[in-house]
């Protein structure tokens, strides 16, 4: 059975298998209806396939008379900030994150250059089936504009940051090793480094898109970058995902500084600086409140989803956010996430901090994750989870995404998923066997109710 997946970012699945070029001009088309007229952005990861859907996708939006710039390959928050910083009508980035090399997506983008809201959603939901039948004349085609600026436009306003030193980091002459497994990263992320004044080790920085390892930047697939970071008395390692929205920390005793910690470190540093609200999904770490709270501020929680945390993020004013996969939002620059700013966040927070990034680590709260998965069977998640919400409605819970519950010790949030009769069991406490136990617990719990 052909593979397609469709969310509230766009739609993901294997080209030749589910993503094929029918499909491509059948959202292309409902998104530019959706867009109505003016210019969308378009921009790639560096993945094989992605000149093929490149081509397709523009070729469909001009048909449809709108006009395109073609920003090339680069990251996914480089697209974001493009339409942003151009006052585009849109754009589409064409990525497939962190699925393997068979994968592609489209990313699809409002005027504000963020991802489209739910509301906005619902609108190209309710045109998909009609949207092919309106290609414009041949005199009323749109316009292609091919652009190489883009990429050094975003590089030049993360080096100008707010509270980003440029020179002192540059004094400093951090030693790091970077991992950009041949995706979008290769073409900027190296470059970066190096005119934060960094002595760079490469690895996986070939622009040949096909990437070396399983490219999900999780510790099982970056045993490569700690062995080199390690090995060369790097003071950092740097891995990105192909499409460079996520930021993974190795410290120099070449070990995982943990994703849920790229954002922890990332708001401890802006908190230092000025005061203000914060807000992450429903699934980051705990450590991220504790930061807030010592600096006498608000956490506010979103669902999981980049949309989800930008839309709680403008609700409350937010001056930092973010998801604990490593996606740092900072909306100085950006409402998206950006592995760009978590790098000069970082930088700037190492270098004011003095000591090594093991010993910053040290200085965050300590948590530790469990994560089951329950196959359902024939039984309806939205059943399974009503049962939870009443067997724990005395608690201090949250429905806004599945069901979080948070004791003073512990949390847990139950997540269906979208594609699969499964519920995923996420649960944070201070040791890996309180996790790992409590985890246990709901877990038979579900089989419980399931019998």
């Amino acid at each position: 059975m052909p593979t397609l997946m469709v969310s509230i970012s766009g739609i993901r699945g294997i080209v030749g298998d589910g993503l094929d070029p029918d499909i491509l001009v059948k959202y292309a088309s409902a998104y530019a209806d959706f867009v109505g007229k003016g210019t969308v952005v378009v921009g790639r990861d560096a993945r094989i396939t992605g000149e093929m859907v490149n081509s397709v996708t523009i070729g469909t939006l001009l048909a449809k008379g709108l006009n395109v710039i073609d920003i090339g390959i680069v990251p996914t928050p480089t697209v974001q900030y493009t339409v942003k910083t151009l006052k585009a009508q849109g754009g589409i980035a064409i990525s497939a994150s962190h699925n393997p090399n068979k994968w592609n997506a489209l990313k699809l983008l409002n005027s504000t250059g963020q991802f489209m809201t739910p509301e906005e959603n619902q609108i190209l939901s309710n045109i998909i089936n009609e949207s092919e039948k309106n290609f414009k004349s041949w005199d009323e085609i749109g316009k292609l504009e091919v652009s190489e600026k883009a990429l050094r436009r975003h590089m030049d306003d993360v080096l100008k940051l707010k509270h980003i030193n440029l020179e002192a980091i540059r004094k400093r002459r951090f030693k790091v090793a970077v991992d950009c497994v041949n995706g979008a990263g290769v073409y900027v992320i190296p470059q970066l480094l190096k005119e934060f004044g960094c002595d760079v080790i490469e690895l996986s920085c070939e622009k040949t898109g096909i990437f070396p390892r399983l490219p999900e930047p999780i510790p099982e697939n970056l045993t490569e970058i700690m062995k080199v970071t390690k090995a060369n008395n790097a003071d950092l390692g740097i891995v990105v995902d192909p499409d460079v929205d996520r930021l993974v920390l190795i410290t120099n005793e070449g070990v995982p500084f943990g994703e849920e910690y790229t954002v922890t470190q990332a708001v401890k540093f802006i908190l230092s600086k000025e005061k203000g609200a914060v807000a992450v999904n429903l699934s980051t770490t705990r450590a991220v409140e504790d930061v807030a709270k010592a600096y006498g501020c608000n956490i506010y929680r979103s669902p999981v989803g980049e949309a989800n945390v930008v839309k709680k993020m403008k609700e409350v004013n937010a001056i930092i956010g973010g998801e604990g996969s490593g996606g740092v939002i900072y909306p100085e620059l950006h409402y998206g996430r950006d592995a760009l700013v978590g790098i000069a966040i970082t930088l700037q927070h190492l270098l004011e901090f003095g000591g090594s990034i093991s010993e910053l680590r040290d200085t965050l709260p300590s948590y530790f994750y469990s994560k089951k998965r329950i196959d359902l069977l024939d039984i309806k998640p939205d059943e399974v989870i009503k049962k939870l919400i009443d067997v724990y409605r005395n608690e201090n819970i949250n429905t806004e995404d599945g069901l979080r519950i948070d004791f003073p010790d512990h949390w847990v949030h139950f997540r269906k998923s979208n594609t699969e009769p499964i519920i995923r069991i996420i649960t944070e406490a201070k040791t890996q066997d309180i996790s790992e136990n409590y985890s246990t617990k709901y877990y038979n719990e579900i089989k419980d109710i399931m019998n």
